[in-house]
């Protein structure tokens, strides 16, 4: 009986090592995808990278059969071992320096002290210096044995998880707004998971592990379950690092990949493994049962995520926002689109034809630009030749009622009216191609025109639409920079609410634009759709340029390669070598070949200086950018003998 539960305790603890495993690698996916470019963010990548490499390696060493490649695997989860100290006072300071306080020489010297060591403790390893060889036949499980260097790295992690649990603390501290706080403590507890998880206990605790292998076993399992847990919660926390995006986004994306990821992987590898073994038991080497639950469980995963995901995430994630958001998930399921425009009309004037025995129709829109004409049925050459004038137009709408018909050539023209609003306002025309004389029945006018109504509400919602969507992309620029600011401010707000938009920016994006916007000088879509339109600066120079924002952001871009140029007469010396490239290459538009033989230089150097020059203006452009929003307030200078008045009519004089 005690082996039958000591055989049971094994498996699940070998299942639940490979699940954190799983679990850990899907983190540094998830962390590699989306939130890169932050420092905490990078610190928790190497953290999962060591996770890996000690979860997995001690899962393969736990189902070998071989000695030799049991001791292998053991001595190569040491390599994540020994780094983990290090990369967690890495991760520390990163998030002590992302709550304002960065490192002023101190923490950046204990970092790469730390790291020396962890590498000097790798070297020891292949020497059989850090750990023994492999003790076999021992229970509860084989291990490594220790050695007078083990006793030093156990010092080392445990003083440098205390150095780095003391600037955690510090980090706590500082953070302030509330529901960053409770993330920071979130982040606090978590963090106990690879830093307990990670180390060999057994070099120490093998004697008392050997007298109580139940406890021992009970004891393992409980703690990677906890383990996983708290991983969970660690990159639950890191998740909202360096990232712009609202906070429902983020436990959604993080939630889905979850399911999808560990969730799915670590319960297909559990089952599936559980069927390998009670097929080895009933004596069969291979059963074909073994891909057939893999693709099973696989696909019925998948199917209950797709079905369950949506509304765990309105439960979980929406709360008092469920409202606005249900009901812009409506309208993106639900919005009327140019091709569901289109498709709907086409079938309008298909059914038109089909009741009036017709072979020609169309339907146009009325623009503040003009006729815009959308969708045409059979022979549209007289719309094409003659259009349709201006002055009939108002005749049009100049006529009694909203059910008539008027003859235009060879075509019966119906105006399209609102049907929501009170004014009935003219949105569009449907014309009907009619034969020599014909009248239309009495019969087929209700028919006829419940299908024009239909027509008019389409063009209504259409110009709904439109206004929504363009109200949309004016709102953009500026949500875009809220959501940013507020994610920059989650554990600094102090600083980052108090600087502009360019320095929540990154200068890599920033460079990107610079380049783009001067690639396409002279005109393109890379300057007039720019984001850089949306910085203080371009904002400001409309007015000068007639409210044009193209124009706008041409002279800054202008402006701030003027800023590079040296003093004096151009020439073609060293020192004018990025001012001459960027006006040789975007301001002139000379071809690279005949740029780089005016300067005497290679190609590839010459992509090199344009990289420098292109920093150099993007620098340029922040700078100009900061002093906008450091300019001071303007002082209104007040009248004293009105101020007096004023004063003495509060006073009741």
């Amino acid at each position: 009986m005690i082996d039958i539960v000591l055989l049971v305790l094994r498996t699940l603890n070998q299942l639940l090592t490979a699940g954190i495993a799983i679990t850990a690698f899907s983190l540094l996916l998830y962390a590699l995808t989306f939130n890169l470019k932050d420092r905490v963010a990078r610190s928790f990548i190497l953290i999962m990278v060591w996770v890996v490499i000690v979860f997995a390696c001690d899962a393969l060493g736990s189902v070998v059969a071989s000695l030799p490649e049991m001791e292998f695997w053991l001595q190569l989860q040491w390599v994540g071992i020994v780094f983990i100290p290090a990369t967690y006072v890495q991760f520390a300071d990163a998030l002590l320096a992302t709550t304002g306080q960065p490192s002023r020489g101190k923490r950046w010297l204990l970092i790469r002290l730390t790291y020396l060591a962890s590498l000097g403790f790798l070297v020891t390893l292949p020497l059989s210096l850090l750990v023994g060889k492999l003790v076999q036949n021992v229970a509860p499980a084989p291990h490594l044995e220790r050695t007078w260097l083990t006793w030093v790295f156990t010092a080392y992690y445990l003083v440098s998880m205390l150095l780095a649990g003391s600037l955690f603390i510090r980090a706590y501290n500082r953070t302030v707004a509330k529901a960053s706080r409770r993330r920071m403590g979130y982040l606090l507890v978590g963090a106990l998971s690879p830093a307990l998880g990670c180390y060999p206990y057994l070099l120490f605790g093998s004697g008392i592990a050997m007298r109580h292998p139940i406890v021992f076993w009970v004891t393992a399992v409980f703690s990677n379950i906890w383990v996983s847990i708290l991983l969970i919660v660690m990159a639950y926390a890191v998740a909202f690092f360096g990232v712009p995006w609202p906070d429902r986004v983020i436990k959604r994306r993080l939630f889905k990949w979850l399911m999808r990821g560990p969730v799915t992987a670590s319960t297909v590898l559990a089952v599936v493994t559980l069927v390998r073994r009670a097929g080895e038991y009933y004596g069969f080497a291979y059963t074909a049962a073994v891909p057939l639950v893999m693709v099973g469980l696989i696909l019925i995963f998948e199917h209950i995520i797709t079905l369950v995901a949506p509304l765990g995430e309105r439960i979980l994630f929406q709360g008092s926002d469920r409202r606005e958001l249900e009901l812009l998930q409506r309208l993106e399921d639900h919005l009327l689109t140019t091709g569901d425009l289109h498709q709907f009309l086409e079938s309008v004037l298909s059914a038109v034809c089909d009741r009036l025995q017709t072979c020609s129709a169309f339907i146009v829109a009325l623009e503040s630009q003009g006729i815009e004409l959308l969708v045409t049925v059979g022979d549209q050459t007289l719309l094409e030749k003659e259009g349709i004038s201006q002055e009939f137009l108002e005749r049009i709408s100049e006529a009694e009622g909203t059910k008539s018909l008027f003859l235009w050539g060879e075509y019966w023209l119906v105006a399209l009216y609102t049907q929501k609003s009170l004014a009935d306002e003219m949105v569009g025309l449907m014309g009907i191609k009619r034969s020599h004389d014909q009248e239309m029945e009495l019969e087929q006018n209700e028919p006829f025109w419940a299908l024009v109504q239909r027509a008019a509400q389409a063009l209504e919602d259409r110009r709904s639409q439109r206004q929504l969507i363009n109200s949309l992309e004016v709102l953009a620029p500026d949500v875009e920079m809220i959501q940013r600011l507020r994610a920059a401010a989650r554990y600094n707000g102090g600083v980052s609410l108090t600087e502009g938009l360019s320095d929540t920016e990154d200068n890599g994006d920033i460079t990107t634009w610079v380049k783009d916007a001067l690639t396409h000088y002279w005109g393109g879509p890379k300057l007039t759709n720019s984001p850089l339109l949306d910085l203080k600066i371009v904002q400001q120079a409309q007015e000068a340029h007639e409210g044009n924002p193209t124009n706008a952001l041409r002279a800054i871009l202008r402006r701030a390669v003027d800023k590079i140029r040296p003093e004096g007469e151009r020439r073609f010396t060293g020192e004018w070598i990025l001012y001459n490239i960027l006006e040789m290459k975007f301001m002139e538009g000379r071809k690279v070949r005949e740029v780089a033989i005016r300067l005497a230089m290679s190609e590839a150097d010459l992509y090199r200086k344009q990289r420098v020059a292109i920093e150099a203006v993007a620098n340029a452009i922040l700078d100009m950018e900061r002093e906008v929003y450091q300019e001071p307030l303007p002082i209104l200078e007040i009248n004293t003998s009105l101020h007096s008045e004023i004063k003495g009519g509060l006073n009741g004089n």
